[in-house]
């Protein structure tokens, strides 16, 4: 199949009030052209209302009856997304004859592995149907839950777009990718096997701690990590949960590791802590492989913060270089991985495999709407 121009869209766990909309041209195989990126800021009243449904889905852990709030979330989201399309496809030039695919993740508000003989949830809000209609574009959208039907984590689905990142680089084993989001996710491309799982938290405690002190978003270029202290001790004990050394594969929800990690510890001190979590963590997950490697190609917005980078350094033990250095965009390697895998759904190619989520073979995954 002769490659397409894919869009991609993603708004991660953190909620920072932004679309990442990406564009590349893939067979849903390679990587053939890096098309423009662009943050779009939500208007001001959508962001409160996925707050309040994420806040509702914690109440509601999959029991009874959705909240009211998902369904007002999802309609303004998905307007809010298409727009966002929109704009950015008027703004760059990008005809719609010439995208073939708008790969469209929606806002995960909870996410339950499985665990034992349980299948796992998940719920993320979106409207593929909606959108195509808004758009007049082909939509892919609820990635995940067949991989849970089947038996899968739901997550990282992001591997299969990373190997595609090393081959574009020419990278062996040696080299891994690292995503930094509200969770950290690991792939590793160990010949043929394709191996991914999540090694835990990365900026969802450090920024809820941060918002909990009055202080800010986030803690912006690790200042207050590098001002505080790490309690050794408490690390230490935290490093201990028994998650850490679980066999792969295996997810997180954003809230599986909270901020409460830090209780009692100043504001500098607590983010010291955290970030020094989020590092070794990293490590823990280095160890579970049967061979570690060298280094890191780091993408995802915790690349930013030199406090969690330089703590992966040296309490992972291992090398780490931003994507943006190695010519990825480390900004925008989210929503390209769902521009890449709505191609592979189209061409009914896998996006879930036995070592990425768990799923029992490899399978495709997303519901495809027509416009």
């Amino acid at each position: 199949m002769q490659s397409g121009w894919a869009i991609g869209l993603m708004t991660g766990t953190v909620l920072d009030g932004h679309i990442d909309v990406a564009a590349i041209r893939t067979d849903g195989e390679t990587i053939s052209q890096f098309g423009p990126y662009e943050l779009v800021p939500y208007d001001g009243a959508v962001t409160p209302l996925i707050e309040t449904a994420v806040a509702d889905a914690l109440q509601w852990q999959f029991s009874g009856r959705e909240p009211d709030s998902f369904a007002i979330a999802e309609a303004q989201l998905t307007r809010a997304q298409a727009e966002a399309v929109a704009g950015f496809l008027n703004r760059h030039g990008l005809p719609r004859a010439e995208i073939a695919a708008v790969g469209f993740h929606g806002q995960t508000v909870l996410h339950r592995p499985p665990h034992g003989s349980t299948t796992g949830r998940t719920r993320q809000l979106g409207d593929g149907a909606m959108m195509a209609k808004l758009l007049g574009l082909t939509v892919v959208h609820d990635f995940r839950s067949a991989d849970v039907a089947a038996g899968g984590q739901g997550a990282p689905l992001s591997a299969i777009y990373h190997r595609a990142m090393l081959e574009r680089l020419g990278a062996g084993g040696e080299t891994a990718v690292l995503n930094l989001g509200g969770v950290a996710n690991l792939t590793v491309v160990d010949g043929e096997a394709l191996i991914a799982f999540d090694t835990g938290p990365a900026n969802a405690p450090m920024n809820d701690w941060v918002k909990a002190h009055k202080a800010g978003d986030m803690d912006i270029n690790g200042r207050l990590a590098f001002a505080g202290m790490v309690d050794e001790k408490r690390l230490a004990g935290l490093l201990e949960h028994p998650w850490l050394t679980a066999p792969y594969p295996k997810s997180l929800d954003r809230f599986s590791f909270r901020m409460g990690m830090a209780e009692g510890l100043s504001l500098e001190d607590g983010a010291a802590t955290l970030t020094a979590f989020s590092a070794a963590a990293v490590g823990k997950a280095l160890d579970l492989l049967a061979i570690r490697p060298e280094r890191l190609i780091v993408c995802g917005g915790g690349r930013r913060n030199p406090a969690l980078m330089a703590a992966i350094a040296a309490r992972a033990k291992v090398a780490t270089v931003d994507a943006d250095r190695c010519g990825l965009r480390g900004d925008a390697v989210e929503a390209e991985c769902f521009a890449h895998l709505a191609m592979r759904r189209i061409r009914d190619l896998p996006i879930s495999f036995p070592l990425t989520t768990g799923v029992p073979r490899p399978m495709t995954g997303g519901i495809v709407n027509r416009p």
